[in-house]
């Protein structure tokens, strides 16, 4: 007869070792325990997607190997050790081109009590409360145009349009040198025009008809328009997760969202060898926002990114990427990106940019659709 395993036996309970691996894999949050001689003894999931690579590999080599020279981790470390007792540094960099360039972290240390000179650390990424904040600024800055593009609507179109009728009648009885500024006086005209149509999508407060859209059918069609125009030279990457749910938007100002930053990724790949955009979907359920004036927390799992291997966003420009008028390009507007911000604000979405030299990653986080927010 079969004797069932009583507490703390191997068996179908698991045993303490075991749920606290699983306690810790549940975390979103990077965790690591590094020994007295700074050798990594333990790595939750989060900390291996962190530091890209596995408990095994981290176990392999001190922790100051998958950091930068000079970080104030190990400094911080030792504190803890001496202290004996937790520390905490806020807004420390510590990426390195193993782990994607920059990464801005929180970082709570404290002791081990059975394990001398063991600390264990929490990491806490700033990038996503970063982003909101300055997501938050981007919608400020697309709504500070509404006012301009209903003024300018009035105040330009309607002169335009005389100055444009004038110069046609000219037109008629001008000579051949003249009729040459005539119609460079109506291109121009119809030129402007174009440019305040243009804005005027900003001051468009109508509510968003949204239905629960397949992303995959957006992308699938951004792509064939891009690979038959501005992108026919450009190799295009598809990673995509087929269980991926409905995503609660407008299916025609999305395809307006992932084709401009298409087209702006194609554009900033000029001049680049083998250039290539990959577009990606993935379900992040970590993800959460406040909504402001209220209690409710908004869950943001869908994660939308278009990734190039150009050159980069310039430095300069990086912080004013989503604002109206910011653009490098020589015959740009600046509005495209700003109508991207306004668009995914509306839809209660984050869009964020992480550039460096060869990967560049514009990042778009949504709400997906549930029946509850249909009825909503």
């Amino acid at each position: 007869m079969k004797r069932s395993p009583q507490a703390g036996e191997s068996g179908d309970l698991p045993t303490g070792a075991v749920l606290e691996a699983s306690i810790l894999n549940a975390l979103p949050h990077p965790v690591v325990m590094v020994d007295g001689k700074g050798m990594t003894i333990s790595a939750n999931d989060a900390a291996q997607a962190f530091f890209q690579a596995s408990a095994n590999m981290l176990a392999r080599y001190p922790l100051k190997h998958f950091i930068p020279f000079g970080s104030p981790v190990l400094p911080l470390i030792d504190q803890v050790r001496e202290r004996e007792a937790s520390v905490n540094e806020y807004r420390v960099d510590i990426g390195t081109p193993r782990n994607g360039g920059e990464r801005i972290v929180d970082i709570y240390a404290a002791p081990v009590a059975d394990r001398p000179g063991a600390v264990v650390l929490m990491l806490q990424e700033r990038t996503m409360a970063d982003k909101m904040d300055r997501q938050l600024t981007h919608r400020g800055a697309a709504r500070s145009v509404t006012g301009l593009a209903a003024m300018l609507a009035h105040e330009i179109k309607n002169p335009l349009s005389g100055i444009r009728g004038a110069a046609q009648l000219l037109e008629q009885s001008a000579d051949d040198s003249d009729r040459a500024l005539t119609r460079l006086i109506t291109d121009e005209a119809d030129r402007i025009v174009k440019l305040v149509d243009r804005m005027e999508v900003f001051s468009d407060e109508r509510p968003v008809e949204r239905d629960p859209i397949n992303i995959h059918a957006v992308l699938e069609h951004v792509k064939r328009l891009a690979q038959s125009g501005f992108a026919r030279n450009v190799r295009v990457i598809e990673e995509y997760d087929p269980s991926l749910p409905p995503v609660l938007a407008n299916r025609d100002q999305l395809v307006q969202v992932f084709l401009n930053l298409v087209k702006n990724a194609a554009e900033a790949m000029e001049n680049t060898p083998d250039p290539e955009i990959t577009l990606t979907t993935a379900y992040r359920p970590g993800v959460r926002l406040s909504v402001p004036g209220s209690r409710t927390r908004v869950s943001l799992p869908l994660e939308f990114c278009v990734r190039d291997n150009g050159p980069g966003v310039p430095e300069d420009l990086y912080p004013y990427l989503f604002d109206p008028f910011i653009t490098s390009k020589t015959n740009g507007t600046g509005l495209g990106l700003a109508l991207v911000a306004k668009i995914i604000g509306d839809h209660g979405g984050v869009i964020e940019c992480d550039s460096q030299p060869r990967r560049t990653t514009f990042r778009i986080l949504m709400p997906a659709f549930s029946e509850k927010a249909g009825d909503d």
